[in-house]
């Protein structure tokens, strides 16, 4: 596992054949937080700052999403549980994203690439891709299109 932060970094290659962010930094420890904190909270999952944003409709056993929603775009914050799998498929719009925690498999266009933490992706429009989740995974992804997922709706 590697420990590469988004700040304070410079563009490497890595395995996932994009972008990885490198760091001389050490992870973000607050003064009331501990490092084994901070570990013992990434492993829970986001905080309730992300959570509390409205939960995105996935029929798709062991995903999560929470959705930022704006005028033309959606960033989705995903929890997938190790083993998920995002069947293959394509959209009309282009796709970004970045590993926050954990190792998936992802193929596009029948290229597939392991990504790991600091990892970063784009899904072309019209590009075939899918995903496999080797361990329990966070991700945000940003999508050019402000519908790709829906909220749910409360009971």
């Amino acid at each position: 596992m590697n420990e590469y932060l988004l700040s304070g970094t410079e563009r490497g290659q890595n395995q996932c054949g994009y972008a990885r962010a490198k760091s001389t930094l050490n992870p973000l420890v607050f003064e009331d937080e501990s490092l084994d904190d901070l570990k013992d909270r990434q492993s829970r999952g986001y905080p309730e700052v992300i959570t509390l944003l409205p939960e995105a409709d996935i029929n798709i056993g062991g995903i999560r999403a929470w959705i930022l929603q704006g005028e033309k775009h959606q960033l989705a914050f995903f929890e997938m549980e190790q083993s998920a799998q995002v069947p293959e498929h394509f959209h009309d719009y282009a796709q970004w994203g970045i590993m926050i925690e954990g190792r998936m498999e992802l193929t596009i266009n029948g290229k597939a690439r392991i990504c790991e933490k600091g990892d970063e992706y784009v899904v072309p429009s019209q590009a075939k891709h899918y995903a496999k989740f080797l361990t329990k995974c966070r991700v945000m992804d940003f999508f050019s299109e402000k519908s790709r997922y829906s909220t749910k709706r409360s009971h």
